[in-house]
């Protein structure tokens, strides 16, 4: 599974490998909220063959900038071991709402990216994140550039049309190929 991918659930984390020996993972974050952790029992596992499975979570701690899952009836390294590569997910009804002009990036992918006199430009593959400023990863009919995601760029952002208006600077396409 791809995040993002799946319109009835999202992506808060993925497995990478078995931890300890009484069955836990470690995981690396796809979540801006990683609180969310501690209130949660049941997820989704998704693994890379489109199997799902709903475990209850029996426990999580942070651990190196990562996350120590716990699952029930996951006992054993070699239990643990098969949940490898695995995405843990959410139904998509219970997503935290965000403040007015945050998104989150599956919502951006797949948006058609159009410039201020309506051209088409391409569709958002990706979002990339960076210290100074996120960048919409956008695959164009010439190919595939960056568009910082800051308020002189990005002018217009419309989940329900799936699209994104842009005022792009002379020679920003060109630029970053």
């Amino acid at each position: 599974m791809e995040p993002g991918t799946r319109p009835d659930s999202f992506v808060i984390a993925r497995i990478v490998r078995a931890r300890g020996n009484r069955g836990e993972v470690l995981a690396e974050l796809h979540t801006d909220f990683p609180d969310r952790f501690a209130d949660l029992r049941e997820v989704l596992i998704e693994f890379a063959d489109g199997r799902r499975q709903t475990l209850t979570l029996d426990g999580s701690w942070e651990y190196r900038g990562m996350r120590v899952l716990k699952f029930a009836g996951i006992d054993t390294i070699d239990a643990a071991q098969a949940l490898a590569g695995a995405w843990v997910g959410l139904e998509a009804g219970r997503r935290l709402p965000l403040p007015a002009g945050s998104y989150y990036d599956d919502d951006l992918v797949g948006c058609s990216v159009r410039d201020t006199a309506g051209g088409f430009l391409g569709v958002v593959a990706d979002v990339l994140h960076y210290s100074g400023n996120d960048l919409l990863e956008v695959r164009g009919p010439g190919g595939d550039f960056l568009v910082p995601a800051v308020a002189a760029i990005v002018r217009e952002v419309s989940i329900a049309r799936k699209e994104i208006l842009v005022s792009l600077p002379a020679g920003l396409v060109d630029l970053n190929r």
